[in-house]
This record gives C-alpha cells, structure tokens and sequence, in this order.
C-alpha cells in the first residue's frame, strides 16, 4: 500500500503486531512479518542475553522487517514502608495458597537506557524498527538508531507526549487510546491521565503534530482498521486480536478467559505491576479495586509480588490471579494462526472501501 508506514518499512500491509512483552515470541512477530505486516517482539522484560538469543530466533524465522521494543519508565524510588505493608496486605492470600510472599520487592524490569548493555544488543541485531514504551531513551540513542537506518516508533497517551516524542526527531507516534490492553504508556505517572480513546487521541495529535501517527487500542478487525485509516492514520497496531493465535506465549488460563464471557470487562489497574495496565476483570482485580493508588509501590516492584502471586495461585489452580491484559475489544479476539489473521484482516480491510 502506498502510505508511509508501509514505504518506510517496506509492508504490503499497515498493520503493527504490537510487541506485548511476554506474549508475542519470535514465531508470532516471524508470521505477521512473513505476512506483510509488521511483527513485534519486546526485549522490556529480558535481559541482554535471552534478547540476543530472541532476536537470532527471529533472525533464523523471517527476512521481512520486525520491530523491537524496550522500555523507557523511570527507575522507581524505593519507600521501605510502603512495601513491606504491600507484602503484608498480600501475606493472608498467599497463605490461602500455602505460600510465602516474596520477603522483598524487586526491579525486575530495568528501564533502558542509552549505557546500557542492551544497546549493543539492539544495535548488532539491527532491525527495521524499534519502538519505545513509557517515554522516550536518551536523544544520542534515538540520533544512533537513526544513523543506522532504523526507523523509531514510541507510544503517546496524550498530545503533550506526542509532542516530545516529534521533537525527539521519533519517526512514528503510536496514539494509544484509552481502549488499548496492557500498561499505558504514560510518561510520567506524577501527571493526570487524559484518557482519550482512540478515536479522539488520532484526531488531537494529527491537529498538532506532522508526524505520521500509528492507532492502537480497541481495533480488532479490518473494518477497524478501514475506519481508523480514513482518519489519516499511517496504519494501525493491534495487540490483543493476536494473543489466541496458536504462535503467541498466552497461557491456557489467559487463553480460556478471552475465549469465555469475561472477555466483555476489562478495567484498568495499577495493582498488578505499579503502573495503569488493562486487564480482564479476574480475581487479582477484585481483590485490590478499593486499594488507594498511594499504597501500590512502584513500577515494577509491585510486578515481582503479583507474578510471584500469580505463580502461587495457579499452583493450586486458581488462575484468576495473572496479568490477563486485554484491551476493550477482547470479546472480539478470534482464535487462528497469525499468517491467517492478517490475511483475514487484509480480505475485512479491502471489503469495508
């Protein structure tokens, strides 16, 4: 197609798999790409050496372009207090699944930064796009990236943020909506949050900004995409519609609650990893929704309670504790091969002109 995402990246198709980290795996990002779409893989939750080997899988499955992504958060401040009454607030659930919580909070995900050695790794491996979550990398990261050719992407939740990641020179804007499944991407998490979906969030940018801008949350099928690209959209990236394709890391609990009638709610919560996040309304939801956002430790300290708690209760096959992120539009996610949802995509594209 004749529009610049497809001519900067060399697509048959706009369409971005979006990276999910922990769900899309070199053979997911490796079929949408094979597609003529663009696949994803995020590195935010690896360290140096399994992104490398990650990375080498992808290399072996496609010769099309994929995209990386990394985290940008800002470390989180330690508040002794307020984690150890997280832990304890949690201690009678674990019991409940004759367990221990973690004596102590971690920082599991380390936030990217341009010294960091991951870099290198990003670097080597030299693919088409990367694409930054949570804000923005150091400018002589973004200027390296672009020296070698790769064409940069990084997510906005409101105009504000658009408007940094244009100055930072980032070639794509990812308008994530309010419908979008998974953590917000908000920069900083000191400021309110707008809240705009995606329909709006697409138009606001567009009036303030040149930069070619990529829709993402609550589309779910072609004549989603058709409607967002009349907008003026450079394309668009879907994340949830993908997490049933057989190729995708989703477990079978998180499989089977898109599957059943839990799909239709979702909410946002901070509780399960210490930043806003879409999840299908499940147990861990239920049990922290009256917990003020002052009492939930940082991000992702509070990530190493709730997987440990996770781990725990699916132990003792209680599966309503996990990350289920999912986006608006779950109850719409179609269970078929990656190669085959983006062809039924394309055919739904072409029949809504």
């Amino acid at each position: 197609m004749d529009n610049r995402l497809c001519q900067a990246l060399q697509l048959s198709f706009p369409l971005i798999q979006a990276p999910m980290a922990g769900v899309s795996t070199p053979e997911l990002a490796a079929a949408v790409s094979n597609s003529g779409a663009l696949g994803s893989v995020s590195v935010g939750a690896s360290d140096p050496s399994r992104a490398r080997l990650m990375l080498t899988q992808l290399r072996a499955l496609t010769r099309a372009p994929f995209n990386v992504n990394l985290f940008c958060h800002t470390p989180p401040l330690r508040d002794a207090a307020r984690e150890n009454a997280w832990i304890a607030r949690f201690k009678p659930l674990f019991a409940r699944f004759g367990a221990t919580p973690p004596a102590s909070l971690e920082e599991i995900y380390p936030c990217f930064h341009a010294g960091s050695p991951m870099a290198e790794v990003i670097l080597h491996a030299a693919p088409a796009a990367v694409s930054f979550h949570f804000g923005l990398p150091e400018q002589a990261f973004i200027d390296q990236l672009k020296q070698n050719g790769i064409v940069t992407l990084a997510s906005a939740t409101s105009v504000d943020e658009a408007r940094q990641i244009a100055a930072a020179g980032i070639d794509f804007i990812v308008a994530q909506g309010i419908e979008a499944g998974g953590h917000r991407g908000l920069f900083d998490l000191e400021k309110a949050d707008a809240q705009m979906s995606t329909l709006t969030l697409v138009q606001a940018i567009k009036r303030h900004s040149h930069r070619a801008v990529i829709a993402a949350g609550g589309i779910m099928d072609g004549q989603g995409i058709a409607a967002m690209m009349r907008l003026g959209v450079a394309g668009v990236q879907m994340g949830t519609a993908f997490i049933l394709c057989p190729e995708s890391a989703a477990s079978e609990a998180w499989r089977s609650a898109l599957k059943s009638d839990a799909a239709a709610f979702t909410e946002l919560t901070a509780a399960i990893s210490g930043r806003p996040a879409r999840c299908i309304s499940n147990a861990f939801c239920q049990f922290t929704r009256d917990v003020s956002p002052d009492a939930i430790p940082a991000y992702p300290l509070a990530y190493s309670l709730g997987k440990a708690l996770a781990d725990a209760a699916a132990a003792q096959n209680a599966h309503g504790f996990g990350a289920q992120w999912a986006g608006q539009g779950a109850m719409l996610a179609r269970e078929m091969s990656a190669h085959q949802l983006v062809n039924t995509l394309k055919a739904e594209y072409h029949a809504a002109q």
